[in-house]
């Protein structure tokens, strides 16, 4: 039996590329991006109840990862990136089905769009659902994942003054919290984690309309070198 779904909506997000997205929602609280609803789901009546509401689940489409039967088996991060479980043992975006799942902050309702923050989606994602959070219901106390007991340790970041005061002026341009962004993002240590790549070596990633690059100065230390806003392209 086949199934098809419209979308309710769509992602303008902080993350312009699948690089450096936490690897799951609510670790990066700066994170932020709007929900523009599509008709008729963009109506006051599809809303209304929303304030009552600080957080929410979205249905999703992972638009940019291939899925299906070639993906019976992933190699989660939280493992090192080398071994390999089965794909329902994982919350890899390589799915039988090109589904996903997030719980984001509600920030504020606004005429056809949803404010979110704790994102872990890439921008241009659609949204094929939104609930609310049920904390009785959805919080289950007794829990266990052995594989991912807790949240990844963080790795100090510094910064490079010329690189921390462009940040701090694009975040005034942007009205963005650009700063913590970055450091929420790559205190999570964005690279695969079986590299251990020397100072001379450079990572980037774009945020919003900028690109950051970084390196690891020392192992379990980055440094933030660059933060500038991305060339607009030529006609």
């Amino acid at each position: 039996m086949a199934y098809s779904f419209e979308p309710v909506g769509v992602v303008h997000s902080c993350f312009h590329e699948k690089f450096a997205i936490p690897r799951q929602p609510s670790l990066a609280a700066a994170a932020r991006g709007v929900i523009e609803l599509l008709a008729p789901y963009d109506k006051p009546e599809a809303l209304a109840g929303l304030e009552h509401v600080s957080h929410l689940w979205l249905l999703f489409v992972f638009h940019a990862a291939p899925s299906g039967p070639d993906y019976l088996r992933v190699r989660p991060p939280r493992l090192g990136g080398n071994q390999r479980v089965g794909v329902f043992a994982s919350r890899s975006t390589h799915r039988p089905n090109p589904l996903g799942q997030s719980v984001v902050r509600l920030d504020a309702v606004e005429p056809g769009k949803l404010l979110i923050s704790g994102i872990d989606l890439l921008d241009g994602t659609p949204i094929l659902d939104i609930k609310p959070y049920v904390p009785y219901a959805d919080h289950v106390a007794d829990a266990r994942n052995d594989m991912a007991s807790s949240a990844p340790a963080l790795v100090p970041v510094a910064w490079k003054p010329a690189a921390w005061q462009s940040a701090r002026e694009h975040a005034l341009r942007l009205q963005q919290p650009v700063i913590e962004l970055i450091e929420q993002c790559l205190a999570q240590d964005p690279k695969p984690a079986y590299q251990q790549p020397g100072p001379e070596r450079e990572y980037g990633v774009r945020f919003w309309d900028l690109n950051v690059r970084w390196h690891y100065p020392q192992a379990g230390c980055i440094q933030v070198l660059v933060v500038e806003k991305q060339p607009t392209a030529k006609a």
